[in-house]
């Protein structure tokens, strides 16, 4: 799955949450006529009983329409709701068959957006996909594509950024700080150190004459 596809997948499918949602809510009869083709129940009228599926799936397309979610999360945000866990296991089946629920696609998201603005590497992404609920299997595959040479040159760049800060600062101040720094963004030691030396001895003050 390229970074293109990857994207245009997550994009379309808020795309299509965000119809549902709004034609589930609407009031024109066309509109919910499509919503009831797509299978989202509809709110029950305000004098019936409402329809724990249809609320359960509200649910979740509002969640879908605010950012993507692993199936864990809406999992989560049902049982909150104090929805029945088989309601929210129905509806979350029937939102997978149809795309929109798709931890494969959301781990690949996560994986791209969190490099690109955090400089994130494999090691934080799997720790944070855990934390979402996402399978094993499905984060070795979104960590896959990951290319330890890029992983190389983004600590690099970390680094370079944050050595700006750390003027008038020794050299075991800002190697121990520059440490400590990547492995929170999830770098494994052995790269940190390479990157974090290479970095100080072509500072100024450590260039020999």
């Amino acid at each position: 799955m390229t970074d293109s596809t990857s994207s245009s997948g997550q994009a379309d499918r808020l795309a299509r949450a965000r119809q549902l949602l709004a034609a589930a809510e609407s009031t024109d009869p066309v509109q919910r006529t499509a919503a009831r083709d797509a299978d989202v129940p509809l709110p029950a009228r305000e004098d019936a009983e409402p329809d724990p599926h249809a609320v359960a799936r509200q649910i979740v397309l509002r969640q879908l329409t605010m950012a993507p979610r692993s199936r864990k999360q809406l999992e989560d945000k049902l049982r909150q709701k104090g929805c029945d866990d088989d309601v929210a296991r129905a509806v979350l089946d029937r939102l997978v068959e149809v795309g929109l629920v798709d931890d494969e696609a959301y781990a690949h998201m996560l994986v791209r957006n969190r490099q690109e603005t955090k400089g994130l590497a494999s090691r934080a992404l799997s720790q944070e996909l855990r934390r979402k609920g996402v399978a094993d299997e499905i984060i070795a595959g979104a960590l896959a594509d990951v290319d330890p040479e890029d992983e190389h040159e983004r600590a690099r760049e970390l680094v370079e950024k944050r050595l700006r800060t750390m003027r008038g600062l020794d050299r075991q101040v800002r190697m121990r700080r520059l440490a400590g720094f990547l492995a929170r963004k999830g770098y494994d030691s052995t790269v940190a150190f390479r990157v974090i030396r290479e970095a100080l001895d072509e500072l100024p003050e450590h260039q020999r004459d």
